[in-house]
This record gives structure tokens, sequence and C-alpha cells, in this order.
């Protein structure tokens, strides 16, 4: 990976939206609680509608999109991190760290003392990241619906205490050259 820079998609992106968060339910059905059929029939209104609700950051490496988290403020107190996904090519490099970095660096800047996420039990790759950054399973159980064999998802949860917190020397790209975009956004 050259040179990662992670943005906000602005609602003019939605066609990269979707094509990316299309990949992520291809690639990885059973961390998601959407399915590919499902948001393949989405319009261009639902996926502009999607980029207004939430803060979704895509990472791309050389113009090459690798990755994708989203943001989902709940109210003043609480956001959700939702549709996060790394290319199978990119996996182990540190991209998840970031991803995970940019979202909690948004709640932080919004004031939002709490993040919340949903994760795929038994996903150990995923846990390991999310607890990396502090999160810990809550109890939560939330059975995926219409799916044979689908894993429940338990709910994952952070204080969003210190913004130095969520830059561990722990997690980081493999590349130096790493940056990121920010939107404010009211709630």
């Amino acid at each position: 990976m050259a040179s990662i820079v992670v943005r906000v998609l602005d609602v003019e992106d939605w066609s990269l939206y979707r094509a990316v968060r299309l990949a992520a339910l291809a690639d990885s059905p059973e961390a998601f609680l959407s399915t590919l059929s499902h948001e393949e029939s989405f319009t261009t209104e639902v996926w502009r509608s999607r980029l207004e609700q939430r803060n979704m950051f895509v990472a791309e490496d050389d113009g090459a999109a690798r990755g994708l988290v989203g943001v989902l403020p709940r109210g003043p107190e609480l956001a959700e991190i939702v549709s996060m996904w790394v290319h199978p090519a990119a996996r182990g490099s540190g991209l998840g760290d970031l991803l995970v970095r940019t979202a909690l660096s948004w709640a932080y800047e919004q004031g939002v003392p709490e993040v919340r996420l949903w994760a795929a039990e038994g996903n150990r790759h995923a846990e390991r990241l999310y607890e990396r950054h502090g999160f810990r399973r809550t109890g939560i159980v939330q059975p995926i619906p219409d799916r044979e064999g689908g894993q429940p998802h338990g709910a994952v949860e952070r204080p969003v205490l210190d913004v130095q917190d969520t830059h561990d020397d722990r997690c980081h790209a493999s590349d130096p050259d790493i940056r990121h975009g920010q939107r404010a956004t009211d709630f």
C-alpha cells in the first residue's frame, strides 16, 4: 500500500459508496446484518439518503477503494460504527485500525461520549480489532433475520474518553503517509 487516504464520502460519491458496500456484502456476507441481494435493489435515492444520514469514510490506496467505515449518529450521546469492511488485499496491513481510529476520532471531535457497534459472534479477527480500541461485548445479542446458519451479532461498546486513546502506537498502517479527513455533523 503506497499512500492511504481516508476521506469522508459526500452525497455525490453515492456510486462509489454503492460499489464498495456491495463488494463488502459479497466478500463477507456473514459479517453484516444486511444482504447483497437486498442492497443491490436500492435506488440511487436510497444510496444518497444513506450518505446524508451518516458519515461514511472510504480508505483509498492510489485511488482504489480498500476499506469502508460509517458512523451513524444515534443522538448527542451515542454513535454507532456501521459497515466496517477492509478489502481482502489490505487485510493485515493496519487499515482496519486506521478506519476504527477515524470513526472514533470523529465521535470524539463531535463530543459523542459513547460509540457502539455490532459484531458477528465468532469473528475473532473483528473482535481482536475492536478490543485493541477498547471495545467490550455488552452481552446484548441481535439475531440475523431470515438467514440460515447466520451467526448472531453481539453489541460491542466503547466510551470515547480521550482522542489519544484512539491513536494507540500498537495500531498503525504500514505506510507512514496516512491522512484522513473529517466532516462535522450536527445532531
